[in-house]
């Protein structure tokens, strides 16, 4: 039987809580080092997830991105690179909780970069602002929250790097039944309001994403989290 929507909103929370956790760890243990492949560092995380909760199965693969990795979209797969002494990474994890998807990405730098670091400060500042608008209006589109991210992130001097700036998340396994419907993502094709019931009617629970990116510098960050809850 299917959860109540009390539970599900729950459920979804105590995922997302659990990545903040492990991306926590990541931090305090130092996994996102210089002179690491980004694999190796991949599969450290995932390993760390496992000692933290036990087998951990992952929704989405497994992403961490560094210097001119970082400018590629989630749907591309750059070769492995090491990390260098100065760069910018960013990892991308989808942990299932309790048959819950959590989506949670974050940024880091290595090194005194002011630009890069300009670039991770204004990731959180740029999600926040999204947020705000998807509160303040309650019939907003993808295609309209889409529009606002776009124009966020070139009133900070960056650019977005992918066609859409989030997604639907729950129950696994959503993207299963959902992934190739563009109704299933704040982008620039979704008129349909983001507040609504999913075909099960089931309410609509979404990830905003935020992939901000300098093609001239070729580096890019990445912040991602719960929207609707």
């Amino acid at each position: 039987m299917a959860d109540d929507e009390p539970t599900r909103a729950a459920r979804l929370l105590d995922a997302q809580a659990k990545a903040v956790r492990l991306f926590t760890e990541i931090e305090e243990r130092g996994l996102v080092a210089p002179g690491e492949g980004e694999r190796a560092v991949s599969d450290r995380i995932r390993d760390l997830a496992n000692e933290l909760f036990g087998t951990t199965r992952h929704w989405h693969k497994r992403i961490v991105r560094s210097g001119p990795n970082t400018l590629e979209p989630y749907r591309e797969n750059p070769p492995d690179r090491v990390i260098g002494t100065d760069d910018i990474v960013f990892a991308d994890f989808g942990p299932i909780f309790e048959e819950y998807e959590a989506d949670f990405g974050r940024t880091f730098v290595l090194g005194d970069d002011p630009v890069k670091h300009r670039l991770r400060g204004d990731l959180p500042k740029i999600f926040a602002a999204g947020r705000s608008r998807f509160e303040a209006d309650p019939d907003i589109t993808g295609a309209r929250l889409y529009a606002e991210i776009e124009r966020l992130a070139a009133e900070s001097g960056w650019e977005l790097g992918g066609w859409h700036a989030g997604h639907l998340v729950g129950e696994f396994p959503h993207e299963w039944i959902d992934g190739a419907d563009v109704e299933s993502y704040i982008a620039p094709a979704n008129d349909t309001p983001l507040r609504r019931t999913d075909k099960a009617g089931r309410r609509c629970h979404w990830i905003l994403e935020i992939h901000l990116v300098d093609t001239e510098r070729r580096f890019g960050g990445f912040h991602e989290e719960l929207l609707t809850l």
